[in-house]
């Protein structure tokens, strides 16, 4: 049970939710442009808009754009046991999906055995749903959560499992999916009566957060920011985007649970006049004055709270996170330039992030998806029309920036904050550890450099990454160099427990993994 809840556990569940929420958001700019073309505000500006061809194109991307929506449970199920074993991923995401469809599938039978089968026209009121034709209990997002994770463990245990001589052909891999039917039907035959009291709890959660009226989003932008060095930032994300816990809405005669699916569901259904802004005040909107607007000013007054002769040497780091931020959505270039020099910072950057958050909603904003860049700006608040409020980011923007940049400069002078560029050294280090970046990118010895200073592939039980940082398992934390690290390019480090780590390199880091797992 320990490890089961251990903060290595909840660090790799958090990865494994980046596989689904990654194709989502591809799918979401389908979605987004294909709803855009066919806004009656966008078709009166632009007739041509209008022409057939061009609206079968449009037809044709918010189909494919739903997809992920519309199975997101089957992508998790199939997703987390990929992401969370180390050994045989194929089996696992075979193993993932029979396992999630066993589950309905005994599920069903449980409520046609027990005479709970809803009525088709009253599958709402009931907490029953649709599953590959199978009338089941709605799970949403979760049964595939619960799924893969039961998945990956039973995998973890058995797939190197030794069976007698004459049971030798399902032993090793292919007992994974046999054990995973087993005790997956187990798990559907409970479910009727299991699942009903879970889904209470779970939208007392939701309640409990909206009830704070207001300062549900602040809570939610705040938390977020502060989970987010730990990496854990996914598990709250995931939550409220997926769950009840981020609401529910009859969307087209379907109950659709958590913020991110309402939103997608309103935007693929051509009878949606005005995007539910209990929904949206969890989504991109509430990133936009930090993302778009505060970080950069961040960075402005770190800039000029440099000494002059040390800017030449940060102004490229600043004007490269700048641009993750504002066009990617990919904040922790800039956060952590300021996050261990200056912690106090770090807590007012997730104060303003909350209260920017509560702000953009109380003004009524509905901008949805999950990025708060300039891409979700334009496609999910410009493109949709003005019953986004779309153009209210510029205002409350640009106080954001001014906040951030007199906020971030007074604290940095008046406390002398050790933020890039205020050392008297930075000069030499930054340019010696620049020089010493390309000498280990262009003999390609980078991979070497960090291994060495992780202690060597002997000190190494587990590497892998998410979009920004290498998540790290080492068997002696004693033998790790912090110092020599930081050469290799690094933007930070976290120690999360006696063996846990994180390496923050910014976007390249999948290049970084690569060239260290040559060499494993």
């Amino acid at each position: 049970m320990r490890k089961f809840i251990s903060m290595d556990f909840f660090q790799n569940l958090g990865k494994a939710f980046m596989l689904p929420v990654a194709l989502l958001s591809a799918l979401g700019m389908l979605l987004g442009i294909g709803s855009a073309l066919t806004t009656p505000q966008l078709l009166e500006l632009l007739p041509w808009l209008k022409n057939p061809l061009i609206v079968f194109i449009a037809r044709y991307m918010t189909t494919i754009g739903a997809f992920g929506f519309q199975n997101l449970p089957t992508l998790f199920a199939i997703a987390i046991p990929i992401a969370l074993v180390k050994n045989e991923k194929g089996v696992a995401g075979f193993a993932g999906f029979v396992g999630f469809y066993i589950m309905h599938s005994a599920a069903n039978f449980m409520l046609v055995d027990l005479n709970l089968l809803a009525a088709s026209n009253d599958l709402v009121n009931h907490g029953q749903t649709i599953i590959f034709g199978l009338q089941s209990i709605d799970m949403g997002v979760l049964g595939g959560i619960i799924s893969g994770i039961i998945v990956a463990k039973l995998h973890q245990r058995f797939y190197n499992i030794q069976l007698p001589d004459a049971l030798s052909f399902f032993s090793g891999a292919r007992f994974v999916p046999i054990i995973t039917t087993i005790v997956m039907s187990l798990v559907g035959l409970i479910l009727p009566l299991a699942w009903p009291p879970i889904a209470n709890l779970i939208n007392h959660a939701g309640q409990s957060l909206t009830s704070t009226g207001i300062f549900a989003p602040f809570f939610f932008g705040m938390g977020e920011r502060l989970l987010l060095p730990f990496g854990l930032h996914h598990i709250l994300v995931a939550l409220i985007r997926f769950t009840p816990a981020g609401g529910e809405m009859l969307v087209n005669g379907h109950m659709i649970y958590g913020a991110l699916n309402i939103f997608y569901a309103q935007l693929a259904d051509p009878l949606t006049q005005n995007f539910n802004g209990q929904a949206t005040q969890f989504l991109s909107q509430g990133k936009m004055p930090t993302f778009l607007f505060g970080l950069p000013g961040a960075a402005l007054a770190i800039y000029h709270s440099a000494k002059p002769e040390n800017r030449p040497q940060i102004k490229g780091v600043l004007i490269s996170g700048v641009i993750a931020c504002v066009i990617a959505g990919i904040t922790e270039p800039l956060e952590f330039l300021f996050l261990f020099t200056a912690p106090y910072l770090y807590l007012i950057h997730a104060i303003y992030t909350g209260l920017g958050f509560m702000l953009v909603s109380i003004l009524h904003v509905t901008i949805g998806n999950t990025d708060g860049n300039l891409i979700d700006l334009v496609v999910f608040g410009i493109l949709q029309g003005n019953k986004t409020k779309w153009y209210l980011i510029l205002p409350v923007g640009l106080a954001w920036f001014a906040l951030y940049y007199f906020t971030f400069k007074l604290v940095i002078r008046k406390f002398n904050l050790q933020t890039p560029g205020r050392q008297e050294s930075d000069n030499n280090q930054a340019a010696n550890q620049e020089t010493k970046s390309k000498i280990i990118l262009s003999k390609n010895e980078r991979a070497q450099e960090i291994l060495a200073a992780l202690g060597g592939k002997n000190n190494l039980a587990s590497l892998d990454n998410c979009i920004t940082r290498l998540r790290i398992v080492v068997k002696d934390m004693n033998k790790v160099d912090e110092v020599k690290i930081k050469t290799t390019g690094s933007l930070g480090i976290i120690k999360l427990d006696a063996t846990n780590l994180q390496i923050v390199y910014g976007v390249q880091v999948h290049l970084i993994k690569a060239e260290l797992e040559k060499l494993l």
